[in-house]
């Protein structure tokens, strides 16, 4: 299963972490992790088996969380798939012509190696890639 894509994390837009953070913990019961910086945004990630939900609000009103919150409001942002290598993942990509936002890895949260596909290369979902 490991030489797999799996679903690493579902990443959600939000204008407030406290607020949405209440859900999750107070409903779900579960323990967020410590707050991150990554790409203009607090990032913080909580357990969901093998996987991860990510809740993303913005630092700066001119960030891309801040863009996507005044475009569509709170919600899915990008799903993230974990492949087992992303160099070749991306070499297929652009062999295949998909549109890419990163043509080449770079530093997402936690130092994990993400690259994202433009949504309009796939059915309208921002797509991130990790290894």
């Amino acid at each position: 299963m490991a030489d797999r894509p799996r679903i690493a994390h579902v990443g959600i837009a939000v204008p407030d972490i406290d607020a949405a953070l209440a859900f999750y913990r107070d409903v779900l019961g579960l323990s967020p992790g410590p707050p991150e910086q990554a790409d203009g945004a607090i990032i913080v990630s909580l357990p969901f088996g093998d996987s991860e939900v990510e809740l993303l609000a913005p630092l700066a009103p001119d960030g891309p969380i801040a863009r996507f919150l005044e475009r569509r409001g709170p919600g899915i942002h990008h799903l993230c798939y974990r492949v087992p290598d992303l160099d070749a993942a991306l070499a297929t990509c652009r062999a295949a012509g998909y549109r890419l936002v990163d043509e080449v890895p770079r530093a997402g949260a936690g130092g994990r190696r993400i690259a994202f596909i433009h949504p309009k290369a796939t059915a309208g979902i921002l797509l991130e890639l990790t290894e």
